[in-house]
């Protein structure tokens, strides 16, 4: 499996950040803030009443006991009662709206997230391994569910606590208060390394399980599994695994044990604290300062407890929200990678696509990352990253209805030249235009009613065939379906299988051939019923029989639209209005087959090709051909000057 690729772009990891970072994060909450309002009258409520219940036991001890008032200490004693009774509901009340609220701000992000990505360009997903991607919206989003969810709540229930019972020890006795406070600053001081460590060990937990994310995707998936047995490195692969599995052990391991001795200590010296407590009372008096009451020490001893277990959650607070900044960094990074295709700000819309399609001296390059050559999504013919354009000088037009086969070696940019009328990619010189304007002007809604793609590379999901298709048109009735894929001649064979349409495909359709994949490509595209239709070398990976079964749906398919056709079978192009001939990006022939096979030219040199591919083929016999899709009568293909 290839290694983990990062996205390219990375934030800084300058301190200073640090700050900014917090603020965006508050930013999230936001939006709640009405029921963050609520969450903290609670809060506050529930402090009041846990510090009231120290204040009624130091006066059961030192007036109700002593003085013998029976009746005082059962309304003392009944305050207390009631007291631990509306701390109770109140941290119910919280936890529910605290809940909520994390609930809500993880289901933003999730979204936000996903959002992002759907608008990120094909460059960014060839760079990056599926893994990856699940992995940040599951594991990081998830990772942050503790802190998101409680924290929050937790930080604001704990400081009014904190705030509440300091005010309440010194209204008891100030000189213990200071005795008490004396190291705090210590332990705020331990909790901020504590918590620095584990932001580290958690980044490299997190890659580690991305990476380990990716790795399942890819060799557990139906294609992973076949390629390994078939490759005899099952084995080899799970010891991949496992070596994945260990370095992510150890790692859990070292997260869960950053800063526990450091927080131990901590935990010893606030035991310990009630013992000093009363050792400086007494010390006190002996010395002839102060008495302190029975019933002073027992409610300042109760306040201490009182005081510490915020604190110390407060501090381990600390360190998780520490810890969970290196998630909130991932995710952060994700949302803040640019867009590279947008829709401009006041966009185009066409009510009807007549479907002229026009190349205006074209020019692709990629960047440094993407990849080269024909695009792989878009079943492309390799090549790598190069100095060269990827496509130069392109001038075409392809009239309303008419049709265009681009043909090439491999490498060529056949494939990319597709990518650019929908804009899966956009020109980095010249433009592209549909119906006379700049598809970089039109509304994204146009483009995808507008233009129709279906690639060598069909991409089903683990879904019924009715949902597959469906997925064209969400509202197509049951007859639409049907007469749908009676276009694409794969009507009978779903009808045929014991559950018919409601038939799951299987994981990327395995539960299909590849010809049967196709056909059910092509009637989804046939619900769309786009003007404009791009073929990327759909019938390319098929055996001759199964290829005609298919282009006879795409026969059905292509008929009445414009047509570009990219192929490395001729037979396919054949009738083809015009036939344009790419080599390293330019076009270097074009006219009809005929034509170009009087020139004797490169596209003559890759017909006698194929004809030495297929035995018994004949370079001159294109009426021995099955027809094509660009047999239909179109406008003659005319180039732009």
């Amino acid at each position: 499996m290839h290694p983990d690729r990062e996205p390219t772009w990375a934030p800084p990891e300058d301190a200073a950040e640090q700050p900014r970072q917090v603020r965006r994060i508050l930013r999230l909450f936001r939006p709640y803030r009405g029921r963050l309002a609520i969450v903290g009258l609670l809060v506050g409520a529930a402090s009041l009443a846990s510090v009231a219940t120290p204040f009624l036991l130091k006066e059961i001890l030192d007036t109700a006991i002593p003085e013998g008032r029976t009746g005082l200490l059962s309304l003392l004693a009944l305050g207390m009662i009631l007291s631990a009774v509306l701390t109770s509901i109140f941290g119910v009340l919280q936890t529910l709206i605290s809940t909520t609220v994390g609930q809500r701000v993880m289901h933003d992000l999730r979204t936000a997230v996903y959002g992002r990505l759907q608008r990120m360009s094909l460059a960014f997903f060839t760079r990056t391994r599926t893994g990856e991607v699940q992995s940040r919206i599951a594991n990081d989003i998830g990772g942050m569910q503790a802190t998101v969810t409680s924290t929050a709540t937790s930080l604001v229930s704990n400081s009014t606590s904190v705030i509440a019972t300091v005010v309440a020890m010194v209204a008891l006795d100030w000189r213990l208060t200071v005795v008490t406070l004396l190291l705090l600053p210590l332990f705020v001081w331990i909790s901020r390394r504590v918590g620095d460590e584990r932001k580290k060990i958690t980044t490299q937990r997190q890659k580690q399980m991305a990476g380990m994310a990716a790795t399942v995707t890819e060799s557990l998936s139906v294609s992973g599994i076949l390629l390994g047995r078939t490759m005899g490195r099952s084995d080899s692969l799970t010891r991949s695994f496992a070596a994945e599995s260990e370095g992510l052990v150890d790692l859990e391991v070292r997260a869960n044990m950053a800063g526990r001795w450091r927080m131990a200590v901590i935990t010893v010296v606030m035991s310990a604290m009630p013992a000093v407590i009363y050792w400086t009372a007494g010390v006190a008096l002996q010395l002839g300062g102060p008495s302190v009451s029975v019933g002073t020490l027992v409610a300042f001893v109760s306040l201490q407890q009182n005081l510490f277990r915020p604190t110390v959650s407060l501090l381990s607070t600390g360190v998780q929200i520490q810890a969970s900044l290196a998630l909130f960094q991932r995710i952060f990074e994700y949302l803040d990678l640019p867009i590279d295709i947008t829709e401009p700000e006041r966009p185009i819309h066409l009510d009807q696509v007549k479907g002229e399609v026009r190349f205006e001296n074209v020019e692709f390059r990629y960047d440094g990352d993407g990849a080269g050559g024909d695009h792989g999504a878009a079943g492309g013919d390799g090549g790598g990253a190069e100095a060269r354009p990827i496509l130069d000088g392109i001038d075409l037009t392809v009239p309303a209805g008419g049709s265009l086969a681009v043909v090439g070696p491999t490498g060529a940019g056949k494939s990319t030249l597709g990518c650019l009328v929908p804009r899966l990619y956009d020109v980095t010189g010249g433009r592209v235009t549909l119906d006379g304007v700049d598809v970089r002007d039109l509304d994204f809604d146009t483009l995808a009613r507008g233009i129709g793609v279906v690639s060598q590379e069909t991409y089903l999901f683990h879904a019924s065939v009715a949902d597959n298709l469906r997925f064209a048109k969400p509202d197509a009735t049951d007859e639409e379906l049907y007469a749908a894929a009676r276009a694409a001649q794969i009507h009978d064979h779903i009808a045929a299988l014991p559950d018919g349409y409601d038939t799951i495909v299987g994981e990327r359709g395995h539960r299909f051939s590849g010809g049967e994949k196709q056909r059910l490509a092509i009637a989804r595209t046939i619900l769309r019923d786009p003007p404009v239709l791009i073929l990327d070398e759909a019938t390319s990976a098929l055996d001759t029989r199964t290829e005609h079964a298919v282009q006879q749906a795409i026969d059905a398919l292509s008929a009445n639209r414009t047509t570009v056709t990219i192929a490395h079978r001729l037979s396919t192009v054949r009738e083809a209005d015009q036939i344009v001939v790419l080599d390293s990006g330019r076009a270097v022939e074009r006219g009809t087959h005929e034509e170009l096979l009087d020139r004797n030219g490169r596209y003559a040199a890759l017909v006698r090709r194929d004809a030495r591919l297929q035995p018994g083929g004949e370079t001159h016999a294109p009426e021995a051909e099955p027809k094509t899709p660009m047999s239909k009568k179109a406008p003659k293909l005319e180039p732009t000057r």
